[in-house]
C-alpha cells in the first residue's frame, strides 16, 4: 500500500470514490429516502405543452378541404348558424384529443432513477439527464457522482444513477486527512481506497453506515516490527498505536530507567527495528586532591636568586559524587553531580631575594674556586654528602652556611651565591675549612 500522503494525492473518481476535496460541502439533499415529488409544472413541461398545441392546431378539421371523411363535409353553416354554434366546440375537442395524444405518446419515456441505492421507475418528458434531475428536484454537488453524466441524452428504458458524496475524516496510520467517498459503508470505503482491512484496527465497525453528514474513522493497518531485547530478536505483526503498546504485545517489560531506541509514544512503522536499552544508574563518591597555591613575596635582605620557604604547602581534599549509568552492560562516562570540600589546601609561602650580589670579596678573588668545587663536589651545586651533613659546591654544613648570611641549606642556593659565601669563609679562615682540597685554590 502506498504511503498515506501519496495515497491521499491519488484519490480519483473511480469505483464509486470521490477525490479528496478542499473541505466539506453542505449536503445537497437531506438524508431521507428519495425521490422528491415534483412541485408543479416546469419550464420544460411548458415548452412541451406548447409543442403539443402546435401539432394539435395543425390537425384542425376546420383548416382542411371538405371530404368524405370530414364530418363537416356537405354542411351549410351559413344557412344554419345554430348548427354551427353547437358543432364547433365538439369538433375542437375531438381534434385536440386526436392530435395531442399522438404527440404525448411520442415524447413520454419510461426511465429508472436510482438515488443512493433506492431505485424507482418513472415516466418523463425530459430530453437529457440534467433536465430529468431538475424535474425530479434532485440537486448534485461537486463531490456527488451522476451516471450517465449530466447533459447526456435520455432515451426510453435508460437508467440514471446518483450517488451522493460523504466526507470522511480519515486517520490512516497516524496521518490525518479529509477525503470524500460515495460508498455507503465503512467496508465499501476501505475497499474503494485500497486499504487492507485484514488485521487492521478500525475505530468503527466495517458494516457501519456512512451518513450524508460524514464519519470520523481511525485505521491502523497491521505492521511488522522487530524488537532487540536482552540479546534476543522478537518480530511480531501488530496494529498498535504506539511503540510502547507493541512492546507490551511482544511480552517485553521495561523496568526502572529502561527505555527504547525510539520514543515509546511514537507510531511504530512497518519494518522498523527497535532496540530495548536496559539502564542501571549507580552513584560513586570519590575523594580528590585539591592542589595548594604558592604565595611569593620579595625580600630585600636576600640576594637575587635566593628563595626562602617560610611555610610548606599542603594539598586539600574534595569529596566528589558521580552518577554512573550502565546501558546493556556497558559503563558510560561518569557524570559529576555534587562536590564538597573536606580539607582546604594550605598555600606555600616563599620569600624571594632582591638584593644585588657583591661583585667580589677582597682577598679571595683570583683563587681557583672552580678547582676547589671540582674536588669537593664534582662541580655539582646540589651535591649532598652521604651523611646529609654537608651540601653544595663547597660542601658547607648548614650552621656554617647560615653564619655567612646564607638562608636555608647551601645546596638549595644558586652556584654564584655558594661561591660568594665560600670566598667570605676563606677571608675569615683561609683554606682550613677544606683540609683535603684547599690546596687546589692555589695549586
Amino acid at each position: 500500500m502506498a504511503p498515506p500522503d501519496a495515497f491521499h494525492q491519488q484519490l480519483t473518481v473511480a469505483d464509486g470514490v470521490l477525490a479528496e476535496g478542499g473541505g466539506a460541502h453542505a449536503p445537497t439533499v437531506v438524508d431521507i429516502p428519495l425521490p422528491v415529488p415534483r412541485q408543479g409544472p416546469t419550464r420544460a413541461a411548458a415548452r412541451r405543452a406548447a409543442k403539443r398545441r402546435r401539432r394539435t392546431f395543425a390537425g384542425n378539421p376546420f383548416t382542411r378541404k371538405p371530404s368524405a371523411g370530414n364530418p363537416l363535409a356537405g354542411k351549410s353553416f351559413a344557412r344554419n348558424p345554430d348548427t354551427l354554434r353547437r358543432f364547433v366546440p365538439k369538433a375542437l375537442v375531438v381534434a385536440f384529443l386526436a392530435g395531442g395524444t399522438t404527440a404525448f405518446v411520442a415524447d413520454d419515456k419510461a426511465v429508472r432513477l436510482d438515488i443512493d441505492g433506492t431505485p424507482r421507475t418513472l415516466h418523463t418528458f425530459a430530453d437529457d439527464v440534467t433536465e430529468l434531475l431538475a424535474d425530479e428536484g434532485v440537486t448534485v454537488g461537486p463531490h456527488d457522482v451522476v451516471a450517465p453524466a449530466p447533459g447526456a441524452g435520455l432515451d426510453h428504458g435508460d437508467e440514471v444513477v446518483v450517488r451522493y458524496g460523504r466526507p470522511l475524516d480519515l486517520t490512516l496510520d497516524g496521518h490525518h486527512s479529509r477525503v470524500w467517498t460515495t460508498a455507503g459503508t465503512v467496508e465499501g470505503a476501505l475497499r474503494a481506497f485500497g486499504i487492507r482491512a485484514e488485521g487492521a484496527y478500525l475505530s468503527v465497525s466495517r458494516s457501519a453506515r456512512i451518513a450524508r453528514t460524514g464519519l470520523t474513522l481511525d485505521v491502523r493497518t497491521e505492521r511488522t516490527v522487530t524488537f532487540m531485547a536482552d540479546g534476543q530478536e522478537r518480530t511480531l505483526r501488530t496494529n498498535s498505536a504506539t511503540v510502547g503498546e507493541a512492546l507490551a504485545e511482544a511480552g517485553i517489560t521495561l523496568h526502572g530507567h529502561d527505555t527504547t531506541s525510539v520514543d515509546p509514544a511514537s507510531f511504530p512503522r512497518d519494518g522498523q527495528t527497535i532496540s530495548v536499552m536496559r539502564i542501571t544508574d549507580t552513584r560513586e563518591v570519590r575523594e580528590e586532591s585539591v592542589p595548594y597555591a604558592v604565595e611569593r613575596s620579595e625580600d630585600p635582605e636576600l640576594f637575587r636568586g635566593t628563595e626562602v620557604v617560610e611555610r610548606a604547602g599542603r594539598n586539600g581534599v574534595r569529596r566528589v559524587t558521580y552518577a554512573v549509568r550502565t546501558v546493556n552492560g556497558v559503563r558510560q562516562k561518569p557524570r559529576r553531580t555534587a562536590e564538597e570540600l573536606v580539607h582546604r589546601p594550605v598555600s606555600r609561602i616563599v620569600r624571594t631575594g632582591t638584593r644585588q650580589r657583591p661583585a667580589s670579596v677582597a682577598g679571595a678573588d683570583g683563587l681557583n674556586w672552580g678547582a676547589l668545587a671540582a674536588c669537593e663536589s664534582g662541580g655539582r651545586a646540589g651535591a649532598v654528602d652521604p651523611s646529609g651533613t654537608y651540601g653544595g659546591l663547597y660542601q658547607f654544613d648548614t650552621q656554617t652556611w647560615q653564619s655567612l648570611g646564607g638562608s636555608g641549606r647551601p645546596q638549595e642556593a644558586p652556584a654564584a651565591e655558594q661561591t660568594y659565601r665560600a670566598k667570605k669563609l676563606y677571608v675569615q679562615r683561609g683554606a682550613s675549612p677544606w683540609p683535603h682540597c684547599g690546596r687546589r685554590l692555589t695549586g
